[in-house]
């Protein structure tokens, strides 16, 4: 697969195309103005990726799911058995006149399959395709666990320039209720403008209370995804690899993302569970040897009390081996091996009618992702062209009124009408973003391995696991005891809607 052009961090640039440039005109001009001790996007999806509970519970499913490999070719492998047992015969038979008192006795067996109608080697693939599946399984929760770490960090930082945006419209508001109560005392204005104006603070401040709360919940949730608290989150670098039309995000998409290919493995591991089904109608042929020891422990006879009797003196020990065949041909199981086969077919049929709704969901997510991305930067640059407006009219308005053309109401709704455009902006900003991630999370672009983390030594590789143990034999061999790998965030103090001071000012938004 072949790398994107640009990593997050910055670590490798080149290749970009001009929708990923425009996207980082739109949403990060910033970047380097803000100061270097602050939270990176990359340094959020490596605490995500380190310490998630989700991305670790699924890591650990995976390697359950890895055993299954071994589990399956352990029924064609040789089986060693040992029994032993010891006895106390309480009551003899009276017409016994060998009958031991007690006795010791030990087996040793092998048994090593040979032939088993296929049903080991088809369940051994059926077992990989699955492990191959998980994979793919995990690496769609991988893409999800970062998606949403995105949306959570842009949500912070969007979140805190609404809160900027209210705090400044709540000192704009109030120094406008001043001069409106001043201009009243010297009879310039009446108490209709004064209570226009006190109605659009008390509004503001209520907008205000709404955006620092909404602040708080995002940074909860950030907490939550990543397993610390955000500081001074940084604009967010360009997002790489985006495509230049929804056919070639479509095209990539049917051939990475991971929900679709974990569908095919599926589909692929139900084929053979067909064979694995039909296969108790066939044979199965074995060999086996065993060995046996029995000791009577000197008891064996016992004392010969009649002189008309020979006197005997019986062998207190005895063995035995054996070696052999062993062939069992199914004749008649009242048709339940035609039964299992069938349910097989009928799961594999539904297995593959699922593939082709993962495709059909894959093609829908990929080109409503690609169509919420356009009209997010078309609506950053309609948005750009509003605040300009806004601001010019603003202005305008003000200077008609100091001339008595305009009224404090004029005034008050062009000061709304440039809030919601910032307001408008700052959401089109954050949605281009998210949506610009999720287009790349159809397109199973949006993993650790694609967003440049492996220079942190850190990339989690399921396959290793599956090397390790899919051809272990031994019986007592163990892992280490299970301990838990993700953080507890029940330290991190609550969060609060503070912002940092140079994110506050309304005129230079956090994107």
């Amino acid at each position: 697969m072949a790398r994107w052009g640009v990593k997050l961090g910055g670590v490798k640039l080149g290749g970009v195309n001009l929708g990923a440039v425009k996207l980082a005109l739109l949403a990060g001009a910033a970047i380097a103005a803000v100061p270097a001790q602050a939270d990176t996007l990359r340094e959020a999806l490596a605490g995500a990726y380190r310490a998630n509970p989700t991305l670790q519970a699924a890591r650990a499913d995976q390697r359950a799911n890895d055993e299954n490999v071994p589990i399956e070719k352990s029924a064609g492998r040789p089986d060693i058995a040992a029994t032993g047992q010891y006895v106390e015969f309480l009551k003899q038979s009276s017409t016994s006149f060998t009958t031991p008192e007690r006795a010791i006795n030990a087996n040793v067996d092998l048994s090593v399959p040979i032939y088993s109608g296929g049903a080991v080697k088809n369940a051994v693939r059926a077992a990989e395709e699955r492990v191959q599946a998980g994979q793919a399984d995990l690496r769609a929760t991988e893409s999800a666990i970062f998606s949403q770490v995105v949306a959570a960090y842009m949500d912070v930082i969007g979140n805190q320039a609404l809160v900027g945006l209210a705090a400044n419209q709540v000192d704009v508001l109030s120094t406008n209720l001043q001069a409106t109560s001043d201009r009243f005392e010297i009879g310039d204005l009446t108490r209709t403008d004064v209570a226009q104006s006190e109605s659009r603070l008390a509004l503001a401040q209520s907008d205000l209370r709404s955006a620092q709360a909404n602040l708080i919940a995002a940074r909860e949730n950030y907490v939550s995804l990543v397993g610390q608290a955000p500081d001074d989150l940084q604009p967010p670098p360009p997002l790489p690899g985006l495509p230049d039309s929804p056919n070639i995000a479509v095209d990539i998409a049917l051939e990475d993302n991971p929900d679709l290919i974990a569908a095919r493995e599926l589909a692929d591991a139900a084929g053979y569970d067909i064979d694995v089904a039909g296969s108790s109608r066939l044979p199965r042929v074995s060999l086996f040897t065993g060995y046996g020891y029995n000791n009577f422990l000197g008891t064996l006879g016992g004392a010969v009390t009649d002189p008309t009797l020979p006197d005997t003196n019986p062998s207190q020990t005895s063995s035995e081996a054996q070696a052999g065949v062993s062939i069992s041909i199914p004749i008649f199981q009242g048709g339940r091996p035609a039964a299992l086969r069938r349910q097989a077919q009928a799961r594999a049929s539904s297995a593959l009618e699922t593939v082709i709704a993962a495709e059909r969901d894959v093609i829908a997510q990929v080109r409503a992702a690609y169509s919420s991305w356009q009209a997010s930067l078309a609506i950053i640059e309609s948005s750009q062209g509003a605040v300009s407006a806004a601001e010019l009219s603003l202005e305008g308005v003000r200077a008609e009124n100091s001339i008595g053309n305009r009224t404090i109401l004029d005034v008050l709704n062009a000061e709304q009408e440039l809030l919601n455009a910032r307001v408008e902006l700052v959401t089109a900003r954050r949605n281009a973003y998210v949506a610009g991630f999720s287009l790349l999370a159809a397109m199973g672009r949006a993993e650790a391995r694609d967003l440049g983390l492996d220079g942190d030594g850190l990339l989690y590789d399921p396959q290793l696991n599956f090397e390790r143990v899919e051809g272990k034999w031994w019986d007592w061999e163990n892992d280490p005891a299970p301990v838990v790998q993700s953080t507890r965030t029940v330290d991190i103090p609550a969060q609060d809607a503070e912002i940092p001071p140079q994110k506050s000012q309304p005129a230079a938004p956090a994107y």
